[in-house]
């Protein structure tokens, strides 16, 4: 049962790190390509540096903030998932939870989890699916598999909600679709016909997605080292820690 575990819990932080990585070299790329393309924009870039550099002051601090208080949350919860979802629920954000949710978002090639505004065929796929209503455009939802969610995936969302929560930039329909379609095919994007608004909305839905992984990678971390260390006080003592 323990080799059971841990070969889980390394499984846990390798897909973690994998996806960290991944999003890390997405960044760079995307950091490359804002700085070559919007050097052909001189008149767009001159304006959108002055909107750009106040918009990331602000960000910044609602930054610290989601990070402070998912943090006090998490801690106040134990990370418990049904609290967070809870909490989740309390501030009006509906949690669905469905047989193969997995599979059947992947339809729209989307996962389990926040599922931000949508427009069009998407939105209305969420709607007949969740509520069998005609509409085109759909409210910020979570769903998650009935059974076999994991407490680390639960703990992404929450940190991803609550920064959609706290007004970051990057959950926008159309930052959104980009950040989804770069995931995916990153060398299907041609960067010189796109405007420096959506490379920037781009840019800030990659940030809001690696905030929440490095988020979960560290509380994840924290808590395999916790378990090891009480393992070590049951198994020789607390005087040789």
């Amino acid at each position: 049962m323990y080799c059971t575990i841990l070969r889980m819990n390394i499984f846990k932080n390798i897909v973690y790190l994998l996806l960290k990585n991944k999003e890390r070299k997405l960044e760079t790329k995307l950091i490359k390509d804002l700085r070559n393309s919007a050097s052909t924009k001189t008149s767009k870039t001159v304006l959108g540096e002055n909107v750009t550099m106040t918009f990331s002051a602000e960000t910044e601090k609602n930054k610290e903030l989601v990070l402070k208080s998912v943090t006090e949350l998490v801690n106040e919860t134990k990370a418990k998932p049904e609290l967070l979802i809870e909490f989740i629920k309390a501030h009006k954000t509906r949690v669905i939870k469905l047989p193969k949710a997995d599979k059947i978002l992947a339809l729209i090639k989307e996962e389990e989890g926040l599922i931000c505004e949508k427009q069009g065929f998407e939105a209305l796929f969420i709607n007949l699916l969740i509520d069998g209503k005609i509409s085109f455009k759909s409210n910020p939802i979570i769903i998650l598999n009935e059974v076999g969610t994991d407490a680390y995936i639960v703990l992404h969302q929450f940190y991803k909600w609550f920064s959609l929560f706290q007004g970051l930039p990057g959950f926008d329909v159309k930052s959104q679709k980009l950040f989804k379609k770069y995931l995916n095919a990153p060398d299907n994007i041609n960067f010189n016909k796109l405007s420096l608004e959506e490379m920037t909305g781009l840019k800030e839905a990659i940030a809001r997605d690696q905030e929440a992984t490095s988020f979960t990678l560290d509380f994840a971390k924290l808590i395999e080292g916790s378990k090891k260390v009480l393992e070590k006080i049951e198994n020789e003592g607390g005087a040789n820690i």
